[in-house]
């Protein structure tokens, strides 16, 4: 199981060829696999501990995004489902992302559970790619979210500076009465958060190894937003 008590660095791909190149290795905690993205995403995590040679392979978290959240899945859900149980069947899964969505559901909370008994840690997301919510709703989330998953995950669209801000101060206020969070603010308003949240107790962030396969609007590269958050957080 990923221990997300100390901060994670995610290098996010659809390529878990990526995951064992030095630029991942020399950056990245552990490795978002974006399942949605790849054209056989269990074969590619049966794979994957061969491809990284003799060195131990970056821990996976397993994400399959469905449209519906953001991703590219488009098939039947209780497939996606059920693909994500066997992900978590792979001794380098340490975690499985799984939408709050489908956690309010009966078959959501045995997914979870069920990846839970194969030791793998529950990332329960939420995605607004409209706005910030208010104050209260950012609250509210993350409580969910944090109670339904191992972490709660919250990411938000930023249209300007207030809107990162209250996004900071509802990481804050669930660090400070002992939720495990992970959050961020997508666009461009909003990038700075991928650095800056850790500092107030956010711990998971999200770069791809290449630019220009980002997976989420506003993403850093990894290499820069390893050296941001280390600068940031690095105690003096």
């Amino acid at each position: 199981m990923l221990d997300f008590d100390s901060f994670v660095l995610c290098a996010a791909t659809g390529s878990l060829a990526d995951a064992t190149t030095d630029a991942a290795r020399a950056h990245a905690d552990a490795v978002e696999f974006r399942m949605d993205l790849a054209d056989d995403p269990l074969g590619a995590l049966e794979e994957y501990a061969h491809e990284s040679g003799d060195d131990p392979p970056l821990p996976v978290v397993a994400t399959y995004r469905p449209t519906w959240e953001g991703g590219s899945f488009a098939g039947d859900e209780s497939d996606r489902l059920d693909a994500l149980v066997a992900a978590a069947d792979h001794d380098a899964v340490g975690a499985v992302d799984v939408e709050l969505e489908t956690l309010r559901t009966e078959r959501g909370r045995n997914v979870a559970s069920d990846v839970r008994d194969r030791d793998a840690a529950v990332v329960a997301s939420s995605h607004d790619f409209e706005g910030t919510p208010a104050a209260s709703e950012l609250r509210r989330l993350l409580h969910e979210a944090a109670t339904a998953g191992d972490v709660g995950k919250l990411a938000v669209t930023a249209d300007s500076r207030a809107d990162a801000l209250r996004l900071l101060e509802a990481t804050h206020a669930a660090t400070t009465w002992g939720a495990r969070v992970a959050t961020m603010a997508m666009g461009e308003a909003g990038s700075h958060t991928r650095a800056v949240a850790p500092v107030y107790g956010s711990c998971v962030g999200y770069a791809p190894v290449d630019p220009a396969e980002a997976t989420a609007p506003g993403q850093y590269d990894l290499a820069t937003l390893a050296t941001l958050i280390d600068e940031l957080t690095r105690e003096r």
